[in-house]
């Protein structure tokens, strides 16, 4: 794998899929930061501290950011061109499409080719970018207009508009249908040792047909960091989405919070903290080029920066299998 250098630190790079970008293992993930008020957030954000993050962020080596329309219904994506302003590093910016909101702020999902034009053209303006490295179908709904979504995409592709097209969310068969009309560079799915569906048919499928993976909540959304306690959770902001996830409720809880406890013991030896060791377990697969990772302030990059250069050993990977069977 090549070292690229970056300011800061050397961190190995990992080429995605059938692309010429070369990302760093982690990327910065930019959901939490779209603030509050909306279906899917985390409560209310400080701009200007999610601009020092990604600053953050970008000083210590971090080569990519992803965000979504949808993240705070635009206002994640016009943080992120904020704090790219000014900025000396020239970052891979990814984004997504096909989740839209109402004038209410309802949210609601179109892969039609009109639909796509309107969110391409606002995500630009938003990110105030020319072209965007990588534009992805958030999620494949609705499912029957899969086909006219990925030819819309292919299609901006063509434009210059998007250097690299994705999709997220997908499983084999509809991704299969995507490649009929073009090829896929990459797969955004949700990866961490509390979900590992995709381990089955989704990975060995990407690693087979040059699918880059960029894994998302591989901390699940937090959980595994070593901060998150009952306590805490109870007292999360009432649009916190977290507060309705059965991972963050009983009876699910607190055999989470036991695993959180044995990730502890794997990190401390190596001075690092459970989210590392939780990051470090999706990086360990062969078909994962990358994990998103999300921060709203700049010592939470602090406390998951170890995790680009931090790997596992066979005897602690076989440590978390372990758990996870006594405790299945």
């Amino acid at each position: 794998m090549p070292i690229q250098d970056l300011p800061g630190t050397k961190f190995e790079t990992r080429q995605l899929g059938n692309s010429d970008m070369q990302l760093t293992p982690i990327g910065y993930g930019a959901w939490a930061i779209g603030g509050g008020n909306w279906e899917f957030a985390w409560g209310a954000q400080d701009d200007n501290e999610s601009v020092t993050t990604i600053e953050r962020a970008l000083d210590s080596g971090i080569n990519w950011i992803d965000t979504a329309a949808i993240y705070g219904l635009g206002h994640s994506e016009e943080v992120v061109a904020k704090a790219l302003k000014n900025s000396p590093h020239k970052p891979y910016v990814f984004t997504k499409c096909s989740m839209r909101w109402s004038p209410d702020r309802q949210i609601y999902r179109s892969l039609k080719a009109g639909s796509l034009q309107e969110e391409i053209e606002n995500s630009l303006r938003r990110l105030r970018v020319d072209t965007i490295d990588l534009y992805q179908i958030h999620w494949p709904n609705p499912e029957d207009e899969i086909e006219e979504g990925w030819e819309t995409l292919a299609r901006f592709q063509e434009q210059g508009k998007v250097r690299h097209i994705g999709v997220s969310n997908f499983n084999v068969e509809q991704m299969k249908r995507a490649q009929k009309i073009a090829p896929i560079t990459s797969l955004q799915p949700p990866y961490s040792i509390l979900r590992r569906d995709i381990e089955t048919e989704i990975l060995p499928f990407c690693q087979q047909d040059n699918i880059g993976v960029i894994n998302y909540s591989p901390m699940v959304s937090g959980l595994l960091t070593g901060k998150m306690t009952a306590d805490r959770i109870k007292d999360l902001p009432e649009d916190d989405w977290r507060k309705r996830s059965p991972n963050f409720n009983e009876p699910k809880l607190s055999k989470n919070l036991k695993l959180v406890e044995l990730l502890r013991e794997i990190g401390k030896p190596h001075g690092v903290d459970p989210g590392v060791v939780a990051i470090a377990w999706t990086l360990r697969h062969p078909a994962i080029t990358a994990a998103i990772v999300g921060a709203r302030r700049p010592d939470q990059i602090d406390g998951v920066l170890p995790a680009a250069s931090f790997r596992l050993s066979e005897q602690e990977i076989a440590q978390i299998e372990a758990f996870q069977k006594e405790n299945a």
